[in-house]
């Protein structure tokens, strides 16, 4: 029972440590879906910027999955700003890399007593950007590509005998 409720809250503990955090730079907007905020590598023209944002994962073991839920909580931080995009500006590990394994004991009257602990390495993913509003008519469109012509006929050279 001991046992069980130690690693419960272990758990609890580490799922907690996940968040985010903004500063604001602009104005927000009426918060929006956050299935509509789109990930740029560059700020578009035209856009305007509202907050900056940082988000983490829960602590884990670096997985892509962790990324993928840093990413997922900056975009639910840029929508409920009103922010229709996010200017990612990088993602990182944080927290230990190193584990390790404890042995201890000792004696009190009678009775003697021992332990081990083991230190398991764990990280979290953090991912940080700016939350920004672009207009839609600053999103450029992929132009259509036109319908591939046939190749010429290119005319033949006339060959001189060796």
């Amino acid at each position: 029972m001991r046992l069980q409720t130690a690693v419960l809250t272990a758990v609890l503990l580490l799922a907690g440590c996940a968040g985010t955090s903004k500063v604001m730079v602009g104005q927000a907007r009426p918060p929006i879906d956050p299935s509509l905020v789109r990930i740029y590598t560059s700020v578009p023209p035209g856009s305007q910027e509202i907050a900056q944002i940082e988000s983490s994962s829960a602590i884990g073991f670096g997985t892509q999955g962790q990324t993928d839920a840093a990413i997922v909580r900056l975009k639910n931080e840029a929508a409920a700003l009103g922010a229709n995009g996010v200017v990612l500006m990088g993602v990182g590990t944080s927290g230990s890399s190193g584990g390790g394994v404890s042995v201890g004991g000792g004696s009190w009257g009678s009775s003697s007593y021992g332990g081990i602990g083991i230190g398991i390495p764990t990280q979290q993913r953090k991912a940080v950007g700016v939350a920004i509003w672009v207009p839609p008519e600053a999103v450029p469109t992929m132009p259509e590509m036109p319908a591939a012509e046939p190749a010429a006929a290119e005319p033949e050279t006339p060959t001189r005998p060796h």
